[in-house]
């Protein structure tokens, strides 16, 4: 894939994009189109001019801007026809009445040009395969001879004009090499706009990922003392979570042994001002119910 010439979209250029990608190499600049456009602007004022210059026609015509360029590097068919006609190359809609005519097999050609609006692009082939070579794609994108027909088919329904290439196409390096080997694609190029977006998130959770590693200190990276700092904060906060665990569970003890009458409270041996531990909690626990059950026995003789 990397022998294959790609230019990606830059500003409304597509259609200069369209044919280097098909020419397969940097053949034309908007310089050279724009000198395409101005001349085909000055030959058409010269034919409306052949019907008197001071025409209502001919100064509505002046007014009018051109029909074949504009500002934002948009070029119309015919530049495109006349940039092709330099390399001998001749552009006949796929879709004509003459051209269904001949029942071509779109696998047998070796390129269409593809126009919605005021975007083009190109689908050729190098060596035993098609390539879609839209400039709105990261990348080349593997067609198989199968899917041709359907992809053509898709685009005119989408509203597309599809132009067939004419003519003998230049040489190029990837033609020559894709004649010798078959490539395979396993994942399809995305549209740059989704490349963009994805990207942009993983900027934006890169730059999260940054905000938490300088919060420690400043650099993402922590030395050996602070480390050992965290550690040992760490370690405190399980011992404070001990101790409390410890103490609920003395006064949960405690609670149980108090009971809910006077006499039973007064049963339970106390020693004030002592700090009793848990365990010895739980002894004299089991001292009083033993004593307890003592009496009860005692009580049904």
């Amino acid at each position: 894939m990397e022998s294959i010439f790609h230019e990606k979209q830059e500003g409304s250029l597509c259609a200069q994009h369209c044919l280097n990608n098909l020419l397969q190499g940097e053949y034309f600049s908007p310089v050279e189109l724009s000198s395409i456009a101005h001349q085909l602007d000055e030959e058409e004022r010269m034919r409306m001019a052949e019907g008197g210059v001071t025409s209502e026609d001919y100064r509505t015509f002046l007014q009018q801007p051109s029909g074949n360029m504009d500002d934002s590097g948009f070029f119309s068919i015919q530049v495109i026809s006349n940039a092709l006609k330099v390399w001998g190359l001749e552009l006949i809609l796929f879709n004509s009445p003459e051209y269904q005519r001949l029942r071509i097999d779109p696998i047998n050609e070796r390129s269409f040009i593809c126009n919605y609006k005021e975007h083009w692009f190109t689908v050729r082939k190098l060596g035993k395969q098609w390539f879609n070579l839209n400039s709105l794609l990261t990348g080349p994108e593997l067609i198989s001879d199968t899917y041709l027909a359907l992809f053509l088919a898709q685009l005119q329904q989408e509203g597309y004009s599809i132009f067939v290439v004419k003519g003998d196409l230049p040489d190029c390096e990837a033609d020559q090499l894709l004649q010798m080997i078959r490539v395979q694609q396993m994942h399809r190029p995305k549209l740059i706009g989704e490349e963009l977006a994805q990207l942009k998130e993983q900027r934006v959770q890169k730059t999260d990922l940054e905000r938490v590693l300088e919060a420690n200190d400043g650099s993402g990276m922590l030395d050996e003392d602070e480390e050992d700092l965290q550690r040992a904060l760490a370690l405190s906060r399980q011992e404070i979570d001990l101790e409390d665990e410890e103490a609920d569970l003395r006064r949960a003890i405690q609670l149980s042994m108090q009971g809910t009458s006077r006499n039973i409270c007064q049963d339970i041996p106390q020693t004030s001002g002592t700090h009793l531990t848990s365990e010895e909690l739980r002894k004299r626990r089991e001292a009083y119910f033993e004593n307890h059950s003592s009496e009860v026995y005692e009580g049904k003789f």
